[in-house]
């Protein structure tokens, strides 16, 4: 079992920047690959970026290449998103999600094949 708790969110203006985390309870967060999804309203909860247990490999949904940077520090069971030139539509309710890594596989998109959420951080952005 892991308890995800994230952090981070908040009001902030177009063109600035966030960090958000996400705090893993249990021993064995280095068995997890651990993913970012954000959610608007009224939408469906899309993909935005995955990270490998080791933190060598990531994965990015094409919206937000070149701004977003997932992290990870396994010390501190910890995952975090780096959100810069932040636009009005990046507005939602974001997730993180671990996925148990059972057998070697590539990073998902997908977010039945994540195993545990969190409950999600506000991030808001006003033009």
């Amino acid at each position: 079992q892991v308890r995800l708790v994230e952090s981070g969110g908040g009001l902030v203006q177009a063109g600035g920047s966030l960090r958000l985390s996400c705090a893993a309870s249990g021993r064995t967060f280095s068995s997890y690959a651990m993913g970012w999804f954000r959610q608007a309203p009224g939408k469906e909860r899309d993909f935005v970026a995955a990270i490998s247990r080791s933190g060598r490999g990531t994965y990015y949904a094409d919206s937000v290449k070149g701004r977003f940077t997932i992290s990870r520090d396994n010390a501190k069971n910890s995952v975090y998103l780096q959100i810069n030139s932040l636009k009005p539509e990046d507005t939602a309710v974001y997730y993180c999600a671990a996925d148990l890594i059972m057998v070697p596989k590539g990073l998902s998109s997908e977010d039945h094949e994540y195993d545990y959420w969190g409950q999600g951080t506000q991030v808001t952005v006003s033009s």
